[in-house]
C-alpha cells in the first residue's frame, strides 16, 4: 500500500451541492428556493407568522405560572441505591446522604436535596438522609432492617 492509494470508504465523504451555478447543474437560477418572494431571500424568520391572523399563540389564553420558590429534588430509587452498594460504589454501613450519593456517582447533582422513591428491591441494611421518601419505599427500607431520617428544609435567612 503506498499513500497515494489510501482512499476513503465509498460513500464516508459526502460532496456538498453547489446551488445556483447554471440551469445545466440541476439547481441553478433559483437555487432550490422555488420562486420569487420573501421565502427566497435571506434572513426570512417566520415560525408562527399567520398571514396576519392572530396567531394561535396570542388566540389561546395563558394559563399556569412557574412557581419560583419550588423545590427541585433529585429523585433516586431504591434499586439504583442497591445497585451501587453492591458495586461496592456506596458504603452501606454508613449513613447514605446526598453528598455519598454524588461521591459514588449515583447522581450528578444535589439540587435541593434527594428524594427516595421505591422503585426496585432493598436488600442492604442502610441508614438513609433524604429531604423526601415515598410511604412505599420507607416499608421497604424498614423490613430490610433500614431507618430513614427525613431532614427539614434548610430556611433560608430572612431579609432585613
Amino acid at each position: 500500500m503506498k499513500l497515494n492509494e489510501i482512499t476513503d470508504n465509498e460513500g464516508a465523504l459526502k460532496r456538498r451541492k453547489r446551488v445556483g451555478r447554471g440551469i445545466g447543474s440541476g439547481t441553478g437560477k433559483t437555487g432550490g428556493r422555488g420562486v420569487k418572494g420573501q421565502k427566497a431571500r435571506s434572513g426570512v424568520a417566520i415560525n408562527g407568522f399567520e398571514g396576519g391572523q392572530m396567531p394561535i399563540y396570542r388566540r389561546l389564553p395563558k394559563r399556569g405560572f412557574n412557581n419560583i420558590f419550588k423545590s427541585d429534588f433529585v429523585v433516586v430509587s431504591l434499586g439504583r441505591i442497591q445497585a451501587a452498594i453492591d458495586a461496592k460504589k456506596l458504603d452501606g454501613k454508613k449513613t447514605v446522604d446526598a453528598a455519598a450519593l454524588k461521591a459514588a456517582g449515583v447522581i450528578r447533582r444535589e439540587k435541593d436535596g434527594i428524594r427516595i422513591m421505591s422503585d426496585g428491591e432493598i436488600k442492604a441494611k442502610v441508614a438513609i438522609e433524604a429531604m423526601g421518601a415515598s410511604k412505599a419505599a420507607v416499608e421497604k427500607i424498614e423490613k430490610a432492617g433500614g431507618s430513614v431520617k427525613l431532614l427539614a428544609p434548610v430556611a433560608e435567612a430572612a431579609s432585613e
